[in-house]
């Protein structure tokens, strides 16, 4: 839907003759108030501000949801957006100050903060809460779960493997077919990509060269499903996996194979590693295998060590097992942060490098989520009436999480961590919130490539 004017929530269109008379501008702010994560991987505002704010409303936006509100029983501030669309455009007079996208900031901390920038438009930053908080929320909680994710691989990867140079490709995006709509895929999935470079969504490819300057964001390559190996027929399940290795195979070549479609030992034992082994030795690239059923945290460990019976393996410098460069498996089935850090402190137990797997996530990864997982709101902290700012906050006696921030605010570091202040508390300081849009103009445009360098520099699992 791309009438911005009815991107809200219902009762929002009477806010404009609730404020107190006077009202000139409206300061409010987001943050994670806390949930699972202590921090939350910032991401995913700019595609907001990109897709909607840079397009100004029109007169035929206004007519249709004067129309839609009158019908819906609501009151319409037509005179309202019939102001901004002469005075400004159409463009909304607003001021949104962010901290800089791929930023890890711990979680009670504000992250954006809007304010109105014309005085008869008061009523507008409430307005755009229910846009606005959605826009945020969404892909900062995907980059957050992806961030998790990438600090238990990282850990595991330390302890048990010679390098890091395989974890920008340990977890793949499985995630599109089991999310809501195309637009989730589309921000979700490039959360996925601040973290690691697999995906099969090519929706976040797209969207990372229309909002994020990055022609090519991530990777896949050529895989079987169970439609592909089954329509072979039980008894030609040699000739499926044989098929996929003539035509994918080669030198540099990944090629990943399901094999649980009927017996996932036999496939292993018998098929890869006895039928075909001289094939997958010798055809000049990797073979990936893929189980998808059964429980993961007792599959993954037990593949591997046949695996290793029937191909070998090395012992790296850390005195873990890894398998020849030719050979490799992918967990797909029943991936999450919980189910990854199992297999690999399985593995770990067993003598096995974390570098002989990758992880496939799924519904974890986009849709198993919600506002609530870091608790996300967007309050009110400031008012200005008659010329003079006031502190606006909330304090429910019934939970004083709750409560919210008062005044217009700031983040700061001090003593190397992050804090937040009001703007008059600043001091020497530097304001860590920038301004990236201001009245229909994006004024902060980030690369894909920085914020992944900003994400990067900072941990979120703790051992």
């Amino acid at each position: 839907m791309h009438n911005l004017i009815l991107n809200t929530d219902s009762y929002k269109t009477s806010h404009f003759v609730q404020y107190p008379k006077g009202t000139e501008y409206v300061s409010s702010y987001i943050e994670s108030r806390g949930g699972i994560y202590p921090k939350t991987l910032f991401f995913g505002l700019q595609i907001f501000i990109k897709q909607y704010l840079t397009k100004p409303i029109t007169l035929t936006d206004i007519n249709e949801a004067e129309e839609i509100l009158a019908m819906h029983g609501m009151p319409f501030n037509y005179d309202g957006w019939l102001y901004i669309l002469n005075e400004h455009n159409g463009y909304l007079p607003l001021d949104i100050e962010a901290v800089q996208e791929g930023t890890l900031v711990p979680t009670g901390n504000v992250m954006v903060q809007v304010v109105n920038t014309d005085p008869k438009c008061a009523w507008l930053t409430s307005y755009i809460e229910t846009a606005l908080l959605r826009a945020v929320w969404y892909p900062t909680t995907v980059a957050t779960v992806s961030k998790n994710c990438h600090s238990i691989i990282s850990h595991y990867l330390s302890e048990t493997a010679d390098n890091l140079d395989s974890l920008p490709f340990k977890l793949h995006d499985f995630g599109a077919r089991g999310a809501s709509s195309q637009e989730s895929v589309e921000i979700g999935s490039l959360a996925h990509l601040v973290n690691f470079m697999g995906t099969d969504s090519l929706a976040a490819i797209v969207t990372a060269r229309r909002y994020y300057k990055k022609d090519m964001a991530g990777f896949s390559i050529p895989a079987a499903e169970h439609s592909t190996i089954t329509s072979w027929g039980r008894e030609g399940e040699s000739a499926a996996y044989a098929n996929m290795l003539k035509r994918f195979g080669g030198k540099g070549k990944m090629v990943a194979v399901v094999s649980d479609s009927y017996d996932i030992w036999n496939a292993i034992d018998n098929i890869w590693g006895n039928e075909l082994k001289s094939q997958v030795e010798n055809m000049g690239g990797t073979l990936v295998i893929r189980p998808d059923s059964g429980v993961p945290v007792e599959i993954v460990p037990e593949a591997i060590e046949r695996l290793m019976d029937k191909f070998g393996f090395i012992t790296n410098a850390k005195g873990y097992k890894v398998l020849p460069d030719y050979v490799r498996l992918i967990q797909g089935d029943g991936v999450s942060a919980t189910s990854i850090e199992a297999i690999l402190y399985e593995m770990k137990k067993r003598g096995l490098s974390a570098e002989n797997v990758a992880f496939g996530m799924g519904g974890e990864l986009l849709q198993k989520v919600n506002r609530d997982t870091q608790r996300f709101a967007m309050k009110t902290s400031a008012i200005c009436i008659n010329g003079e700012w006031k502190e606006v906050y909330k304090d429910p006696i019934t939970d004083r999480v709750k409560r919210s921030k008062k005044g217009r605010l700031a983040l700061i570091k001090q003593d190397g961590q992050f804090k937040t202040v009001t703007t008059d508390n600043i001091g020497d300081a530097e304001n860590l919130l920038v301004t990236v849009f201001r009245d229909g103009q994006v004024i902060a445009d980030y690369a894909l490539d920085d914020i992944r360098q900003r994400a990067d520099k900072e941990t979120l699992f703790v051992a």
